[in-house]
């Protein structure tokens, strides 16, 4: 991504990598301005995480009634984001495709013993605040997501701002639904309203992490970010089938069921939907 050819965004002048610019005032100005675009840009994916508000105006008794709908949002988007997008670009970046098909199996390991380590935890604390491990899950793996989005973002924005800014707009058109069904799983596995958001909102944060090691590290983050995928993409797989369908099974009506089918298929069209933006 970094060693991509790069044009300044003042002047449109073409060039072939940052240390290649003889004009150190042209150089510092490009390089200012992309931060700046990066900065603005990864803050404003961040602020998505704050979709959760419009749930809040919700009266409890019917979010809780409802919230199987949203968590099967998140169901399809999380599959959606893992086949349709993450393991895609994985294999296509990928110098073997068997090591990648590892690095996926290995994300639904790594997720299957976080998730272990957290009940062992969970069951030795204090039950009265009684939080779900799968709340946690999703607060890792999102913040993972967002580290990712952060360098992709970073990365774009060194090619052009206008490739930058496209990819903006997909990744926040990409977060929305993705952060209604994280916002109403941390519901569902106990946090309040309030907390939910606030630690979504931190989880959001970690694009900022990932601009900032795209930045700093160059190379180095770009070879993490190829075993990240992958790993990541396990890992919503992981969520979606062990620790969501199975909440999805504890509704037994017919139209209920039905329901859920098709908010399963709404989260999974809707990340179909973005490849037309890529």
């Amino acid at each position: 991504m970094v060693k991509q050819r790069i044009s300044n965004p003042l002047t449109g002048v073409r060039f072939s990598h940052p240390a290649q610019i003889s004009c150190g005032v042209c150089f510092k100005i490009f390089m200012t301005t992309i931060y700046l675009y990066t900065f603005l840009s990864v803050l404003a994916v961040s602020l998505i995480s704050f979709v959760g508000v419009l749930m809040l105006s919700l009266k409890e008794e019917i979010l809780r009634k409802y919230i199987f709908l949203f968590i099967s949002i998140a169901v399809g988007a999380l599959l959606g984001d893992a086949l349709v997008h993450l393991i895609p670009e994985a294999l296509k970046d990928s110098q073997n495709a068997t090591f990648t098909s590892t690095l996926i199996i290995g994300g639904i390991l790594l997720f299957f013993a976080l998730e272990k380590f957290l009940h062992w935890h969970h069951h030795g604390e204090d039950t009265e605040n009684h939080i779900h491990p799968v709340g946690k899950l999703v607060l890792f793996s999102d913040a993972v997501h967002n580290f990712l989005d952060g360098m992709i973002i970073g990365a774009s924005f060194l090619v052009s701002v206008p490739v930058g800014l496209a990819t903006t707009i997909a990744v926040v058109l990409h977060e929305i639904p993705q952060e209604i069904g994280d916002f109403a799983v941390l519901l569902h596995s106990g946090y309040t309203k309030a907390r939910a958001l606030w630690l979504n909102f931190l989880s959001a944060l970690a694009a900022l992490l990932g601009a900032f090691a795209l930045f700093s590290l160059g190379e180095i983050a770009e070879i993490s970010a190829t075993w990240l995928v992958p790993i990541a993409a396990g890992g919503f797989i992981y969520i979606a089938v062990a620790d969501l369908m199975p909440e999805l099974h504890k509704t037994k009506e017919l139209k209920y069921s039905i329901l859920q089918i098709g908010a399963v298929m709404i989260g999974v069209l809707a990340m179909i939907a973005l490849t037309f933006l890529e």
